[in-house]
């Protein structure tokens, strides 16, 4: 099982993330203070919250050789131990609350205009999850992916 490794909300467009030991996930709407808490702001009503794999991003240093930290990717909940693609389209639970999978967060030229452009050739298939909250409640760093 994999566990929440760490928090992340942006409060504003392009304002830098934020780490949270826990946050409040709240049904059909996103993560308490996250600007996608807005459903305006969002691509779809549906993407209340994003997750990357830890590993992906260790990958993309070792590969590249270029320095590439946790929250640079900017994605909400960064997780160690779980392979995000296979939640594609299925629910799971981390803390209280419960999340369904919708499709990949392919990468883009957002993500690379905040870090590199070798994010958007490295990351197909590995730039996470976009998910909805189901149930909301609390979520914690060390949660387990269930």
């Amino acid at each position: 099982m994999g566990t929440i490794q760490k928090i992340f909300i942006a409060p504003g467009r392009g304002e830098p993330v934020v780490s949270l030991g826990s946050v409040e996930a709240i049904a059909d709407c996103g993560l308490r203070g996250d600007r996608y808490t807005d459903p305006t702001l969002r691509r779809s009503p549906d993407y209340q919250v994003t997750l990357i794999e830890s590993e992906n991003i260790l990958a993309f240093t070792e590969a590249f050789k270029l320095p590439l930290e946790l929250h640079e990717p900017r994605r909400n909940l960064v997780t160690v131990g779980v392979d995000l693609n296979d939640l594609c389209r299925k629910t799971f639970t981390l803390g209280e609350a419960q999340l369904e999978g919708l499709e990949l967060c392919e990468p883009c030229a957002t993500f690379a205009s905040y870090t590199r452009e070798e994010v958007v050739r490295f990351f197909v298939k590995k730039g996470g999850l976009r998910a909805r909250i189901i149930r909301g409640g609390i979520i914690g760093v060390g949660d387990i992916v269930v």
